[in-house]
C-alpha cells in the first residue's frame, strides 16, 4: 500500500500542477475523519478554487474527472466522491490495502524506518546530579530521551545519547558534608545536623560503605573509600561514585545504556569556560556593571540581560551551559535536544542567546527543547509523596519494583511531555484491557499464540494470495498498518513519543476487532495462510512500535 500511496500522491501531483503551476508540491492526503467516507481525502479543491476564481466544487468535479483518468488511480481506486463544498474523498481497492501486508513481511523490523541520512542527532537527557536516586521525574524524561532517540533512529539519523551531570558545585558539598556527618555518627534530627543536609538512607549506606574502605564502580568512574572521616574530600569522590553506581543501577533496570557522559567539571579543567567567556568579550557582547560580567542577551531576543560573573568571580549555571554546547557544535552535532524539566525553561533563551552572541556559526534555535512536567505518583488510591530509600520523593526504581520497567515506560510516554501526569501504580499491575500497556501486549502475544497453533513458517507467508482478505475488520487493520511509517516521521518531527502510544493502542483495538470477527485458522488453505499473513505483518508492527518506545512485545501472556 505505500507504494500504492506513492503512485496516487506523485498522479494526484501532476494533475494540481497542471491546473495550477506550483501546486503539485503541496499534494498530500488526509485520513478522513469518518472512516465511512473512504480511505484518503483530499482538500486541494478548495484550496485551489480562489486563486482558480472558481467554485471548488467545480475545482473537485474536474480533479476527480482528471485523477480516474490516470493509470495510478485506475489501477489503485475504486472510486472518488465528492463531498461538502469541494472535499475529495478516495476509496481505494482491496489489492492496494492488502499490498501492506507483504510490504511489513519483507521489510520486518526495519517496517517503518528511513534510509539513513549521514547526519548526527546527539539527545542529553537525565542529566541528574550524583546527589541522590533518580527519582519518577528522571524516570520520566529517561522514557521520553530513549524513545525520541529510537524515533530519530528511525529516520536514519545516527543517534548519539549523552548524560551530563554537575559533579562540583553546592549540591556536591551538601552531599560530602551529609556523608561526613553520617559517618560521624549523627543522624537526621540530632543536635547539631544541618537543615540543609540530605536526610535519605541511603546517605547512611554510603557513610557505611565508605567506614568499609569498600571500591565502587560506575559507568564513568571508580573510587576506593579511604575510611578516614576528616578526608571530606574522599567522601566526596566515594559519594559521588556511589551515587553514579546507584544510577547505573537504576538505568539498567530501565534498559537504558548512554553513549557518553560529560562533566560540568571538564568545562573549567578545559578551559572551555574561560575560553567561551573570551569570545563573548571579545565580539562586544558584555559589559561591566556593579561588579557583575552582563550578557547583551537582550540583543538576542531574551527579556532582559543576564549576569555572565558575579561579584564574587564565580560563573552563573548558565555560562557553563553556552560552552557545553559549543563543545556539542564542535563535536560535529549539528542537531542536539535537550531534554528536561519546565522548571529549565527560563534557561533556554538565555542559552541560545549566548550562543548566537558567541558568533561560532551555530545557526538560530539550536538547540531544541523538549521540556516535561513532573510525575505524581498514585497507589492504593492514595498519592505517594515519600521514599524510605530517598527520604524526599519517590524514586525510579519504586516506580520499577511496584510495576514493570515496560509499564513505566509505556505509562510515562503516554501524554505529551509538558502536561501533568498521575502514573496510577494499582493500574499498571492490572492484567485487563483498562492498563493500556497489557493491553497493547496481549494483541502481540495473543497473535503469537495462533502463529504458534499454526506451527507454519512465518517467511513462508510473504508471498501468499491476500485477495482473501476482504472483510471490512481486515481492511480496517491493513489501513492502520500503512499509517504506521508517516506516523513515526511525525513524532520524530513533533518530538512526540506519545503518538506511538496512541498508534500502538488503535492497532490493537483493530487487531482486537478482526480476531473477534474472523476465525484464522479455518479449513480453506488460501483464506487460512492470508489471514496468518495479515496478523503476522500486525505482530510485527506492533513489536516495532514498542521498540521505539523501550518496551518488550512478549510472545506469551
Amino acid at each position: 500500500m505505500l507504494s500504492a500511496k506513492q503512485e496516487l500522491l506523485a498522479a494526484l501531483a501532476d494533475e494540481l500542477e497542471k491546473l495550477s503551476p506550483g501546486a503539485g508540491n503541496k499534494a498530500a492526503f488526509e485520513s478522513p475523519k469518518v472512516a465511512a467516507h473512504g480511505d484518503f481525502a483530499c482538500t486541494a479543491a478548495m484550496q485551489l478554487a480562489k486563486p482558480l476564481r472558481l467554485n471548488p466544487r467545480q475545482v473537485g468535479e474536474n480533479l476527480r474527472t482528471a485523477l480516474l483518468a490516470t493509470p495510478a488511480f485506475q489501477r489503485w481506486v475504486s472510486d472518488i466522491e465528492l463531498a461538502g463544498p469541494g472535499f475529495i474523498n478516495i476509496r481505494l481497492k482491496p489489492a492496494a490495502k492488502q499490498a501492506i501486508v507483504a510490504e511489513v513481511l519483507a521489510a520486518g523490523a526495519a517496517f517503518g524506518a528511513r534510509p539513513a541520512r549521514g547526519q548526527r542527532v546527539l539527545v542529553e537527557f537525565v542529566s541528574a546530579n550524583p546527589t541522590g536516586p533518580l527519582h519518577v521525574g528522571h524516570g520520566r524524561q529517561a522514557a521520553l530521551g530513549d524513545a525520541i532517540c529510537n524515533l530519530f533512529a528511525t529516520q536514519g539519523w545516527d543517534v548519539w545519547r549523552e548524560f551530563y551531570y554537575n559533579d562540583a558545585g553546592v549540591q556536591i558539598a551538601t552531599l560530602a558534608n551529609s556523608t561526613q556527618l553520617r559517618a560521624q555518627g549523627l543522624r537526621p534530627g540530632d543536635a547539631g545536623w544541618p537543615e540543609a543536609a540530605y536526610n535519605g538512607d541511603y546517605i547512611a549506606d554510603i557513610a557505611a560503605d565508605f567506614l568499609a574502605k569498600k571500591t565502587v564502580t560506575a559507568d564513568d568512574r571508580a573510587f576506593t573509600a579511604s575510611g578516614d572521616v576528616a578526608d571530606l574530600d574522599g567522601i566526596r569522590q566515594f559519594a559521588v561514585a556511589y551515587l553514579r553506581h546507584e544510577q547505573d543501577k537504576d538505568l539498567q533496570a530501565f534498559r537504558l545504556k548512554f553513549d557518553h557522559y560529560y562533566l560540568e567539571s571538564s568545562l573549567y579543567t578545559s578551559g572551555r569556560v574561560e575560553a567561551t567567556v573570551g569570545k563573548l568579550v571579545a565580539n562586544g557582547q558584555t559589559y561591566e556593571q556593579d561588579g557583575a560580567l552582563w550578557l547583551k542577551s537582550t540583543d538576542y531576543g531574551d527579556d532582559k540581560d543576564r549576569v555572565m560573573r558575579k561579584q564574587d568571580g564565580t560563573y552563573t549555571y548558565f555560562v557553563p551551559d553556552v560552552a557545553y554546547h559549543i563543545a556539542k557544535w564542535e563535536r560535529g552535532f549539528t542537531k542536539v535536544v535537550n531534554i528536561q524539566g519546565t522548571d529549565h525553561h527560563g534557561t533556554i533563551a538565555r542559552v541560545r542567546a549566548g550562543l548566537q552572541a558567541a558568533g561560532v556559526g551555530i545557526p538560530e534555535g539550536y538547540p531544541d527543547y523538549v521540556l516535561h512536567t513532573m510525575v505524581r505518583v498514585m497507589k492504593g488510591g492514595e498519592e505517594v509523596k515519600i521514599s524510605k530509600r530517598a527520604g524526599s520523593y519517590v524514586t525510579l526504581r519504586d516506580l520499577i519494583e511496584w510495576t514493570s520497567a515496560d509499564a513505566v515506560r509505556f505509562f510515562l510516554l503516554s501524554r505529551k511531555p509538558d502536561t501533568e501526569y498521575t502514573f496510577d501504580v494499582d493500574l499498571a499491575v492490572q492484567k485487563n484491557n483498562d492498563n493500556p500497556v497489557y493491553y497493547v501486549q496481549y494483541a502481540h502475544a495473543r497473535i503469537c499464540s495462533v502463529l504458534a497453533a499454526w506451527g507454519g513458517d512465518v517467511a513462508a507467508l510473504r508471498d501468499v494470495d491476500l485477495s482473501a482478505l476482504e472483510g471490512p475488520q481486515a481492511q480496517a487493520l491493513m489501513l492502520q498498518l500503512a499509517r504506521y511509517p508517516d506516523m513515526l516521521t511525525a513524532a520524530a518531527q513533533d518530538f512526540a513519543p506519545h503518538d506511538v502510544t496512541f498508534y500502538l493502542r488503535e492497532l490493537a483495538s483493530a487487531y482486537h476487532s478482526y480476531y473477534d470477527a474472523e476465525r484464522i485458522l479455518v479449513d480453506d488453505e488460501a483464506v487460512k495462510r492470508a489471514r496468518l499473513a495479515l496478523v503476522a505483518a500486525t505482530a510485527q508492527v506492533l513489536h516495532n512500535g514498542l521498540a521505539v518506545l523501550g518496551v518488550t512485545a512478549p510472545v506469551r501472556m
